[in-house]
């Protein structure tokens, strides 16, 4: 009796302790359940700012314009892709008919350098291209403001030339454009001159015009970089023969000795690429080309004190970001350059034509494939370039129109420096030298001297001292833009900044009234330009890889920015004509931001 007592007590226990540890898990469950939905159900306001930050583009702006023979008109506000190289190295995201480079999930976003700075929902790029500022009315160009035209059937020329071009059975621009050359490796393709036919390096020739470089709301631009990041390579070198074009026609300055396209004569010539470091020139299937600058250190890296400015490394992730800072300030001037993991091996290697550079190739006691090609400075196996094994990280710009077509002339800066380790530039010893440059040609008259002070206001928020020379097109004369190239220095020191880069704005004080209103642009806290600058380079296809600046270079940016503001308000303390009003005439924009700015 005993026994069944003490067996029902025990079963009543267990029972009582089975019913206590199930109601303590229903209890657990609920409070994680109430904390879980509290967390994850987002407020009615964030809702609608995520829905509200994917940035959406009139129709109007989607229509296609480019330039044959007739003027390009900007309809556009389409910006830079982000198309990767291959599916191999980056996430395939699908490119939306929007105004934004991608659409892409949160995760992705963070992978890309971090998620968008918004204003009121919107993007601060977006916002920035959107300001009165950024949409000036356009010149009315007139056709010798146009680099190059395609000849036009309706044009007369003289009978001797008719008869030449009948011998020649020269075809004209509304015929085809077959190539000869796909047993090379070169796509077939037929030209005409609807613009639908060209590649987007011949739109982007065809597009330069006297004031500006590109214009940053043409679709083209787009087309441009998603073609030299994702085109297949088809020769590199340091020095390439260029393609032959055959029957293809096109107005432009040709030099004598060498050769023409004006009566469907093919081209071939060895174009060297120069410099004092190593840098290949890419040639593609659809008869485009491109400039390579590999990487030569991690992006973080900062200049050695100890070195001189001429002895200092390039950067790939320089030319990137020095072609973003440029289309930010507004200035257009640098060709459209974009970031690429290439295979050393398959992509340079097995297909070059420089039998010298195939010869510098070697693989190290790490097992990456090197190589350091023929240049003045680091080209050597003490200094090689390596893929990790074969993969390497380049940038890429947009080659400029053949010289044939379109010379250039160079011209050297008034404020270059010594280059001497010992010596000292004339500017940097007499504090009065920009009087006597206001009264040298060309910089006493039109906007050269101004275009040079915006040149080096570029030059010294990327703190970029190696800009010896800058170049125009000949065609133009001497009224006309700069052209701002060759940025690998930049971007090399982010703890310091050097006033002298600034020298030509404080010696002279004259700057822009257009340079002058976006720089206070970038400066409010609404768009801050380390925050636009942010938002931009996360837009190209390394960007996945690690972000093209490290937040100490941007945050450089907004300082030196601060230092330009500072050195301009100091020269109208002290001079009155300090300001060259180069919105004379823009009503709309002068009534715009009288408010902001005055």
């Amino acid at each position: 009796m005993m026994r069944q007592n003490l067996v029902r007590s025990t079963r009543s226990i267990y029972l009582c302790l089975a019913c206590l540890s199930l109601a303590l898990h229903l209890l657990l469950a609920f409070f994680c359940f109430s904390v879980l939905q509290t967390a994850c159900v987002p407020s009615s306001s964030s809702s609608s700012s995520s829905s509200s930050s994917i940035p959406r583009t009139d129709r109007r702006q989607r229509q296609s314009i480019s330039h044959s023979s007739s003027s390009p008109a900007a309809s556009s506000s389409r910006k830079l892709p982000t198309i990767p190289q291959n599916e191999e190295h980056h996430k395939l995201l699908n490119q939306k008919e929007k105004d934004s480079f991608w659409d892409a999930t949160e995760g992705e976003k963070k992978q890309i350098g971090g998620l968008i700075q918004k204003v009121k929902g919107r993007s601060k790029l977006e916002v920035l291209f959107k300001h009165p500022l950024y949409n000036l009315p356009p010149q009315v160009l007139q056709d010798d403001d146009w680099l190059l035209r395609l000849k036009a059937t309706t044009e007369q020329t003289s009978e001797k030339d008719s008869e030449e071009e009948g011998k020649d059975d020269s075809i004209d621009a509304d015929s085809d454009w077959q190539s000869a050359s796909e047993e090379e490796g070169y796509e077939k393709v037929a030209w005409t001159k609807e613009v639908e036919t060209h590649p987007p390096w011949l739109r982007f020739h065809l597009g330069i015009s006297r004031w500006e470089l590109y214009d940053r709301k043409d679709p083209n631009l787009a087309q441009l970089t998603h073609y030299l990041a994702r085109q297949r390579v088809l020769g590199a070198g340091e020095q390439m023969g260029q393609v032959g074009i055959t029957g293809w026609r096109m107005e432009g300055k040709t030099e004598p000795g060498k050769a023409s396209t004006e009566r469907g004569e093919t081209v071939e010539e060895v174009q060297k690429t120069g410099g004092t470091q190593l840098k290949l020139l890419m040639s593609f299937p659809n008869y485009g080309q491109a400039l390579l600058k590999p990487m030569r250190q991690s992006r973080d890296a900062e200049t050695d004190v100890n070195l001189f400015y001429f002895s200092d490394f390039e950067r790939h992730n320089a030319e990137i970001a020095a072609f973003h800072l440029d289309r930010a300030l507004g200035f257009n001037r640098i060709p459209p350059v974009v970031g690429r993991l290439i295979n050393v091996t398959s992509e340079i290697r097995e297909i070059t034509t420089d039998h010298r550079m195939s010869r510098t190739f070697f693989t190290s006691p790490a097992g990456n494939v090197c190589f350091y090609g023929q240049c003045e400075y680091y080209c050597s196996t003490e200094h090689p370039v390596c893929g990790q094994p074969h993969v390497l990280e380049v940038s890429l710009a947009a080659m400029l129109p053949d010289l044939s077509l379109a010379p250039r002339r160079s011209w050297r800066s008034p404020w270059r420096r010594s280059y001497s380790r010992t010596k000292l530039a004339k500017w940097e010893k007499d504090s009065a030298y920009c009087d006597t440059v206001k009264h040298t040609p060309p910089y006493n008259h039109g906007t050269r001297l101004v275009d040079l002070i915006d040149m080096a206001i570029l030059d010294f928020l990327m703190s970029n001292m190696d800009r010896h020379h800058y170049e125009t097109f000949e065609k133009f004369g001497n009224e006309t833009f700069l052209l701002h190239l060759d940025n690998g220095r930049a971007f090399g020191r982010h703890s310091q900044d050097e006033p002298s880069i600034l020298v030509p704005l404080t010696q002279c004080c004259r700057i822009s009234r257009s340079t002058l209103l976006r720089l206070r642009l970038l400066s409010l806290p609404g768009f801050r330009l380390s925050d636009v600058m942010r938002e931009s380079l996360g837009q190209d296809p390394l960007a996945g890889v690690a972000p093209l600046l490290s937040e100490a270079n941007l945050s450089a940016l907004d300082r030196r920015l601060a230092s330009v503001l500072q050195a301009v308000q100091s020269c109208q303390e002290h001079h009155t004509d300090v300001i060259y009003n180069d919105l004379e005439g823009y009503d709309m924009i002068n009534s715009t931001i009288t408010d902001i700015f005055v």
